[in-house]
């Protein structure tokens, strides 16, 4: 699974965790650092993203519009990206069953330690 981290989100996710999620990329890379929520989701839907976001409005266009793409959104409130980067690390399995899954559209993870 390659995920397009959200301008929420640090550039250095994707290198942290490309062991993991090969072919990941950021927003401002692909030069979406400035677009609306609306063209990064049909940027990943085009591209085989899924989104990874704090962001809950890419919640509502994953209830709205159904997948593709996929959306994890992070409710990790204001923490590092090192903590970030474990959150996902440890989530990896599930992330990958949600990638492999037919029918869901939204991963919720939160913050596991409050």
């Amino acid at each position: 699974m390659k995920l397009l981290f959200d301008q929420n989100l640090s550039r250095h996710l994707v290198v942290r965790l490309a062991h993991l999620f090969p072919d990941s990329s950021h927003v401002a890379t692909v030069g979406l650092d400035t677009a609306s929520d609306r063209e990064v989701w049909d940027y990943a839907g085009h591209h085989g993203f899924t989104i990874a976001s704090k962001d809950s409005d890419f919640r509502q266009l994953a209830f709205l519009l159904g997948s593709p793409p996929k959306s994890i959104w992070l409710r990790v409130g204001n923490r590092s990206t090192s903590a970030i980067s474990t959150l996902l690390s440890d989530s990896v399995e599930t992330v990958e069953e949600f990638g492999e899954s037919e029918e869901s559209a939204l991963l919720v993870l939160p913050n596991l330690d409050g």
